[in-house]
């Protein structure tokens, strides 16, 4: 797959920023979605007010939950999901089955079920409060690999013919 990335000219940002801090997620109820957080998905959390929590696992990015003002949410678009990282495709199949098995205890609904796409293997989950989660195998360091290749032509990664560098990605190959 060629690379665009030599012909790009460095540009200066128009702002200086630091660092991608957070992302805010909404939930109707925030005992329930913290124990969510910490019992379901592993994260650390930390109590942050009467209506938010923040959440983090594996590094500084945190997601910051907040309670909803409202009683009615939309569900989150599907291309807006929230992805989690395992290190293999078994242990993708794994959370799988951990998610069917507990689909009722944490109201986890349109499941759908593992496949290789956008070269990788994963598959989707939508909780209590309609937040969409997805669950991929990725080399450690997630999508680093992504920026060591450089700008993709064509479909780039959502080609189904596309080869992750140092994959762990055996399904589909």
């Amino acid at each position: 797959m060629a690379t665009v990335a030599e012909s790009r000219e460095k540009v200066e940002p128009a702002l200086k920023l630091n660092f991608y801090s957070h992302a805010t997620l909404e939930c109707g109820d925030i005992a329930f979605t913290r124990r969510f957080f910490e019992e379901f998905l592993g994260f650390e959390t930390v109590q942050m007010a009467d209506v938010s929590f923040w959440a983090r696992l594996g590094g500084d990015q945190i997601i910051v939950v907040v309670k909803s003002p409202s009683k009615t949410k939309d569900a989150m678009p599907f291309l807006n999901h929230n992805g989690l990282d395992v290190e293999t495709e078994a242990e993708v199949d794994a959370a799988y089955q951990i998610v069917l098995r507990d689909a009722e205890k944490w109201g986890l609904h349109k499941i759908t079920k593992p496949v290789v796409q956008h070269g990788t293997y994963c598959f989707y989950f939508w909780d209590k409060d309609d937040n969409a989660w997805e669950i991929l195998c990725n080399p450690k360091g997630g999508y680093s690999w992504g920026f060591a290749l450089g700008d993709q032509q064509g479909a780039g990664h959502m080609s189904r013919k596309f080869q992750r560098p140092q994959s762990t990605l055996t399904k589909g190959s």
